[in-house]
């Protein structure tokens, strides 16, 4: 991932020591850099201490940030005292940058509170918040009111604010590829490229059928679809799969990968069934899955706001994103349930995996055009899930995410499948059906809710609900 960068506001007021702030900026650039941070803020020599304080102060730091516009993925702003709530709203105005915005108050030392050591950041922090709402800014807070700058309370803080200025930044201009026409079958997919549109997400389309044509003009030796085949097999075992069906496989990667690099996309989502059956005689599951696996997530069944929530989990962790079916409840248990799909998950969500065919429907179509599947048991790990998707009739784009943990309990299934416990589960599932969500959920091998919930909610403006 890109090394995220953050522009740095010191706050400072003249009626409290000014020691404080230029410790204040030492500490938060020093912290910054130890956990892999870039910063930029004002020299020494730029303002006292590299602080903002006055109005000139501001216009220093807001030319500042203007002039470094494209490295800055977000801005902190730092109260080693109580701060100057003018000199910070102005900094961020005038600067015109549109980024997340973490607001941190350096904690007072209850035995260090007179006027030589005394912060006032508790309430300082108050003052630039109410600053920045008459603006009509949004802005990020700390999880405790005040916290040390150096304390893993706000190390914890910082991480989750990268992953929130990673999703916001990551999701703007995103474009994504529509492969094939929504299963006939799948009214649960469908969607409003116009609200998406509206979000910064653009939805580039094809037909299958210039895919089967693009493909079908590939010989069996063109030197991309070899090394198609040579990815393939270190990807995934094959044993026991025609290696027909492994040059088909290689011939539709070869033209989706080119295709994808054309239109410069951030993702994919894939009529998967039945016409690749059918028509190509694969299953496009392992190609997918390789997708994934190298944060290029692709969804099934045209499942383009199942992408879209893919993605914003990949952004906040820089892991791989599933799609998985809300599928089984697991015996009587009411926090625990069966997540599967047949499947195209990232291998790295498994304990092992290996290439077969599709059981679902090899019934109907035939054994020998199915083969493509990527199944075993999903690995015990903690998780977020999350669902986007168009509320057309209401005009906005709505989302549910939380946590969960894959467990060890006994399961045996085809497919990719893992049991997942979710506290309130049933809490969770009535509001699925009562919002009347999509059967598909992304999840992703990280906790991320908190960072996903701010991203999407407050940066955004989605209706989002948070399961706890």
């Amino acid at each position: 991932m890109k090394k995220t960068t953050f522009g740095v506001i010191v706050g400072n007021r003249g009626f409290f020591p000014d020691s404080l702030a230029q410790q204040g900026r030492k500490d938060i650039l020093d912290v910054l850099k130890q956990n892999g941070y870039g910063a930029v803020t004002l020299k020494t020599t730029d303002t006292k201490f590299g602080s903002v304080e006055t109005f000139e102060d501001a216009k220093k730091c807001a030319a500042l940030f203007a002039e470094n516009s494209s490295d800055l993925d977000g801005i902190i702003v730092t109260l080693p005292n109580f701060g100057d709530e003018k000199g910070v709203a102005e900094s961020i105005k005038r600067s015109g940058i549109d980024v997340p915005i973490l607001i941190h108050a350096e904690a007072d030392d209850p035995g260090k509170m007179l006027i030589a050591n005394r912060r006032d950041s508790f309430c300082g922090k108050i003052s630039v918040c109410n600053n920045l709402r008459q603006a009509d800014i949004p802005y990020t807070l700390t999880e405790k009111h005040t916290v040390k700058v150096k304390s893993a309370a706000f190390k914890k803080d910082l991480n989750n604010f990268a992953a929130v200025c990673r999703i916001v930044n990551g999701m703007t201009n995103t474009r994504f590829g529509a492969i094939g026409a929504r299963t006939g079958a799948f009214n649960t997919v469908r969607y409003s490229e116009k609200l998406l549109e509206l979000a910064g997400i653009g939805v580039e389309t094809i037909d299958l059928s210039e895919m089967y044509g693009r493909a079908n003009a590939l010989s069996d030796d063109d030197k991309a679809v070899k090394a198609k085949i040579s990815k393939i097999k270190k990807y995934v075992p094959t044993d026991g799969v025609p290696a027909e069906s492994l040059l088909r496989m290689a011939k539709f990667g070869t033209v989706v990968d080119s295709w994808v690099a054309d239109m410069d996309l951030n993702g994919t989502a894939i009529q998967c069934w039945t016409s690749l059956q059918e028509h190509f005689g694969i299953a496009s599951c392992t190609l997918m899955s390789m997708m994934s696996e190298s944060l290029m997530p692709s969804a099934c069944e045209v499942d383009i706001t199942g992408l879209v929530g893919m993605y914003a989990l990949q952004l906040a962790s820089g892991e791989p994103s599933a799609i998985l079916d809300w599928n089984n409840n697991y015996g009587d248990s009411d926090d625990k349930c069966v997540l599967f799909h047949c499947s195209n998950l990232p291998k790295s969500f498994f304990k092992s995996a290996k290439m077969d065919y599709q059981e679902i429907i090899a019934g109907s179509v035939g054994k020998e055009n199915t083969y493509g599947t990527i199944v075993g048991r999903i690995k015990a790990a903690p998780a977020t899930f999350l669902r986007t998707a168009t509320d057309d009739a209401d005009g906005m784009i709505t989302a549910y995410v939380g946590e969960g943990n894959f467990t060890n309990d006994k399961l045996d299934s085809f497919g990719g499948y893992g049991v997942m416990q979710i506290p309130n589960l049933q809490l969770l599932m009535q509001h699925i059906c009562q919002m009347g969500f999509e059967h598909h959920v992304a999840v992703n091998m990280s906790q991320t809710a908190d960072a996903v919930t701010e991203a999407l909610d407050n940066y955004m403006g989605w209706d989002i609900y948070r399961h706890i």
